[in-house]
């Protein structure tokens, strides 16, 4: 390739280059601020997503542990038909559906607390 093609193809990429800066600095200077009148804390929206949260929780907080407890009683009954290797298996998933029911009880509870702070 000789100096004049590399001439010509800068030329073309610096034209799109300084095409594409014209009508970025042209949509900049047609553009109109908006303000939201009385902030988001009172927007509908703000509103409806905390309310959302709050009820997400709530429910979170009552289905977990009843969730859980039948997962434990399951877990009870299916180690009690289990032979010697096959209850440890049991026994471990017993463990896990006791630690992710307190997880999402104090995750919830959690996030019942935060969103106390913002009524």
């Amino acid at each position: 390739m000789t100096i004049k093609h590399y001439n010509q193809k800068i030329k073309a990429k610096a034209k799109a280059v300084g095409a594409g800066l014209l009508t970025a600095f042209l949509m900049l200077q047609n553009s109109t601020v908006a303000y939201a009148a009385g902030g988001i804390s009172n927007s509908q929206i703000a509103k409806g997503t905390e309310k959302l949260i709050q009820d997400a929780t709530t429910w979170l907080m009552v289905l977990a542990p009843v969730v859980a407890g039948l997962l434990i009683i399951y877990f009870c009954i299916r180690r009690s038909a289990a032979d010697e290797m096959d209850q440890k298996k049991w026994n471990n998933r017993i463990v896990v559906a006791i630690v992710s029911c307190i997880g999402a009880v104090l995750g919830s509870a959690t996030l019942n607390i935060i969103i106390g702070y913002y009524q």
